[in-house]
């Protein structure tokens, strides 16, 4: 009888945390995708929400903070007006930090040209109450037959 109680309650707490952990992929994914449309419609309050005050973005041609990032956004110096995301991997490391990563082609407005690039964007979310907080995007440019590895 007790090795069945004990057999019960694993299998109820694993099937629990799957279930958690398939939840939290989902959501990051979903903010995720918001967060392209955001930047695509230069919604600096929304994102000025999602990114951490210490968040840190790595683009082609230099790293900088948030106030920065949201400038760039706001003033059109970099418009990211679609990202085309062809794969997403989530991993989730406990219930309050998560990596994402998309393979996209970015279609971008940059120094007054239209500009397409294939990368490989790593994204960093720390759960802060009920929030998640953008840490980092990192643009990794890379092949059109670069592949994530699932």
């Amino acid at each position: 009888m007790r090795t069945l109680l004990i057999a019960f309650l694993t299998i109820t707490l694993g099937a629990s945390s799957f279930a958690q952990n398939a939840t939290i992929e989902q959501e990051i994914k979903d903010l995720s995708k918001a967060k392209w449309e955001w930047m695509a419609n230069k919604d600096v309050n929304k994102l000025a929400d999602l990114f951490h005050d210490k968040s840190r973005f790595v683009h082609m041609s230099g790293s900088w903070k948030k106030d920065r990032e949201l400038e760039i956004i706001e003033t059109g110096s970099i418009w990211y007006k679609n990202a085309d995301v062809h794969d997403v991997v989530v991993e989730i490391f406990d219930n309050n930090t998560v990596v994402l990563w998309n393979r996209i082609t970015l279609m971008a407005h940059v120094r007054g040209n239209d500009v397409s690039n294939e990368f490989t964007v790593t994204e960093f979310y720390k759960k802060e109450g009920d929030d998640w907080k953008l840490l980092d995007l990192t643009f990794s440019s890379v092949r059109d037959t670069h592949e994530i590895s699932h």
